[in-house]
């Protein structure tokens, strides 16, 4: 049975915290990368930025929205809430536009797994981490690659 070790990228292209999104950006594109590890200089996983960090800085302002209740507003979404969206969309590093504590695996997370974690969960970036340390990263482009032999006869 396939395993994240056998298919994972191991020499990864990472970002740092202070990276500018442009940058980022551009890596994201000019490579075919969906997202790319944001790491420490420890080389600790600590977010991960993806083409979609980087299209919400593109997205309407969101304003608040609020219902009267005997004369009073109530806000039906936090202030916590529209302020993060805010500070993402305004995001000037990667620190700032990355998604925390993003969904990782470990090298021995089955190929069935992963695919499973990509459908359910809606993500097409695993870093595979040991340790909190990076190791590796399975994209779609590594599960489509792994399985393309069998789909096809080849």
């Amino acid at each position: 049975m396939l395993k994240a070790r056998d298919i994972m990228t191991k020499e990864v292209t990472t970002a740092s915290l202070d990276m500018p999104v442009g940058q980022a950006a551009k890596l994201l594109v000019e490579r075919h990368f969906n997202g790319l590890p944001v790491v420490d200089a420890e080389n600790r996983l600590v977010g991960i930025i993806c083409q979609s960090d980087l299209i919400v800085q593109q997205k309407k302002i969101p304003l608040p929205s609020f219902f009267i209740l005997l004369d009073g507003m109530i806000p039906i979404s936090s202030e916590r809430k529209i302020s993060e969206e805010i500070e993402k969309m305004s995001a000037l590093t990667v620190a700032q536009a990355m998604t925390v504590n993003p969904r990782v695996i470990d090298q021995e997370t089955t190929l069935e797994e992963i695919a499973t974690i990509m459908v359910k969960e809606n993500v097409h970036t695993l870093p595979v981490v040991e340790e909190g340390k990076l190791v590796g990263i399975v994209g779609n482009e590594d599960v489509l690659r792994t399985i393309m032999p069998a789909m096809t006869g080849i």
